[in-house]
């Protein structure tokens, strides 16, 4: 019962202390997101500053990427990871690290949206080395579009076409991806988003069932920088091996000036 009390009171504080967070969650956020759950936006990393993203996942696992706006409009990252990070046994690390680069090319306007291109080789989940892929496989090369609308707060939508590189498994169609984010509040956002997955129903060799994949996540500013999301995704059961209808993940981002 004492332990329910303080998990109550915890989350309370959380709702109600009077500091002023600046993540990138909520109707006060300051940085922009560059991705949703996994499918990227039209958003950018402002000139100056470098982010620092952790993706915690079912199997142990963990991916650290670190972004960092180099130029206006562009943003160069790497990032790193494996499986059975968190747990026991042996560790599968990534045979190679995922390189990112974006560029906006047009800044959104009232009348049109912000429209960004780029490169990510950074897959989530477990690798397979038989099939030479991600459990979700890498966005690849992609052009990302993203529009805010003012509605009890804001209310943005996003759109992604991406092509991967992850195509050895003989699934090589291009991919579309749609999501939102409705803030509630000064510092926390719904955020959903829907990947087809067109790159991963061939029946030999996909991981999915050919449903595509739908992930639900709430962000929340929890201090300077710092946003912190709860993940549920896999809601339509699409993984063949996937034993339950979500899997549950959790992404930590500080963002700070590098001046």
């Amino acid at each position: 019962m004492m332990k329910k009390i303080k998990f109550v009171i915890l989350i309370s504080l959380l709702f109600t202390t009077t500091y002023y967070p600046q993540g990138s969650a909520g109707v006060d956020a300051k940085f922009e997101y560059r991705s949703l759950i996994d499918m990227p936006t039209a958003g950018i990393l402002e000139k100056g500053f470098v982010g620092i993203t952790t993706d915690i996942m079912p199997n142990g696992v963990m991916i650290e990427k670190l972004e960092v706006g180099v130029f206006n409009n562009i943003s160069f990252g790497i990032s790193y990871g494996g499986s059975n990070i968190i747990g026991t046994g042996k560790i599968n690390w990534y045979s190679y690290p995922g390189i990112n680069f974006r560029a906006r090319i047009i800044n959104e306007s009232n009348t049109f949206p912000a429209i960004s291109v780029g490169f990510d080789s950074q897959g989530k989940g477990i690798y397979s080395n038989l099939r030479n892929r991600f459990e979700i496989k890498s966005p690849g090369f992609y052009a990302a579009v993203s529009k805010n609308f003012s509605f009890i707060g804001f209310l943005s939508l996003h759109g992604t076409v991406n092509y991967s590189l992850e195509t050895k498994d003989g699934d090589n169609f291009a991919n579309i991806s749609l999501g939102f984010e409705k803030t509630i509040g000064a510092r926390l956002s719904l955020i959903g988003e829907y990947n087809f997955a067109l790159n991963d129903n061939n029946i030999a060799s996909a991981f999915g069932k050919g449903n595509g994949y739908l992930n639900m996540g709430l962000k929340l500013g929890i201090g300077k920088g710092f946003t912190f999301e709860l993940d549920l995704r896999d809601l339509l059961n699409n993984k063949k091996l996937n034993p339950s209808t979500a899997d549950r993940a959790i992404k930590i981002e500080y963002i700070k000036s590098i001046f």
